[in-house]
């Protein structure tokens, strides 16, 4: 299959929620289990693609014995409810950022320490090495299992109304929007900056009557939420990385065949892989979007910004959070931080 492009990802799409639930493989035989996958993503993001093209070759490897029902885009509840859900197994599958599973496991959110991966190489070398085993054990341990493969969700940016921010000294006193999270609050308060945690459905009217002058995301999400129509700059920060782990209720994956797990296991790996490039390739073509859409795109030297992390104690005191043991995985991957 060819890379989504933004036209696909932006536009009408023929693949609906319906359809992504309905098993296309038919069998003689009814399916001997039928589980149910949710996700938090729009139907044609490459995330759902891929997990529908998985669903496809896991019936037919399996002859139809195994049906993997996907519901996408929050429909069976928000990423709090749909944790619930698999964790007393209502629902057998979810994919979840680790910066929200921290909730439940804390560790889970340390591939979003603030300026620590510099580009899409170092982050597979350790999510797919030491640093993502380390995470997975510690998830096993809540009862969930993760697959080993981790799906993309893309690099953040930063954007502003009122300027470009080239260097830390930009962040001093900027009013900037963060999800709920102590990692985020407490990296732009190392910089000097002034975060507010506000609820995303409200980003575009904050950013509109400039109760705070930028937020960050992906650029995916900068671009199908249209905040290049209240924000002028985009800066290329990359300041996290983010990831969604494939989630299984540990009881609910045990009592599947092994068999049927081989497969299962095969075919959502693959798919994750699949999914890293298209999600790549969509963020590099929305940044001529952007531009087209009248933003001014910078990309800032990151060293300046990670000293300033340093000198702040934004490192140390999160290394102290996580562990020691974590923290040399992640510095073994990216280099030292502290």
């Amino acid at each position: 299959m060819a890379g989504l492009t933004r036209r696909d990802f932006l536009g009408t799409t023929a693949v609906t929620a319906a359809a992504l639930t309905m098993p296309a493989i038919r069998s003689a035989r009814a399916a001997d289990f039928r589980y149910k996958y949710a996700n938090n993503l729009p139907v044609a993001h490459p995330l759902n693609v891929r997990a529908k093209e998985a669903a496809d070759a896991i019936a037919k490897d399996t002859d139809g014995r195994f049906e993997l029902q996907i519901f996408p885009n929050n429909q069976l509840g928000s990423d709090t409810d749909v944790l619930s859900q698999l964790r007393s197994g209502a629902v057998e599958f979810f994919t979840l950022s680790g910066l929200i599973l921290s909730t439940l496991v804390p560790v889970a959110s340390i591939n979003g320490i603030g300026f620590a991966f510099p580009d899409y190489d170092t982050v597979w070398k350790a999510m797919d090495g030491e640093l993502g085993a380390f995470v997975r054990g510690e998830i096993a341990k809540s009862g969930l299992v993760a697959m080993e493969k981790i799906w993309d969700n893309g690099f953040r940016q930063t954007t502003s109304s009122s300027r470009p921010i080239a260097t830390p000294e930009d962040l001093a006193g900027f009013k900037i929007r963060v999800p709920v999270s102590p990692l985020w609050t407490s990296m732009f308060e190392a910089f000097g900056a002034a975060p507010t945690s506000i609820n995303f459905a409200e980003v575009y009217t904050s950013l509109q009557t400039k109760v705070v002058e930028g937020q960050e995301n992906p650029l995916a999400i900068i671009q199908t939420a249209k905040l290049y129509e209240v924000q002028k700059y985009c800066s290329m920060t990359n300041h996290m990385w983010d990831g969604f782990w494939f989630l299984a209720n540990k009881e609910m994956w045990e009592a599947l065949p092994e068999d049927i797990r081989a497969v299962v296991t095969k075919h959502i790996n693959a798919a994750a892989v699949a999914e890293r490039a298209d999600t790549a390739a969509l963020n590099a073509s929305l940044a001529d979007k952007l531009k087209s859409e009248g933003m001014e795109l910078n990309t800032p030297d990151p060293a300046p910004f990670r000293d300033k992390l340093r000198s702040a104690g934004f490192y140390a005191s999160w290394r102290d959070k996580y562990g020691q043991e974590p923290w040399d995985l992640l510095e073994k991957a990216v280099g030292k931080l502290v």
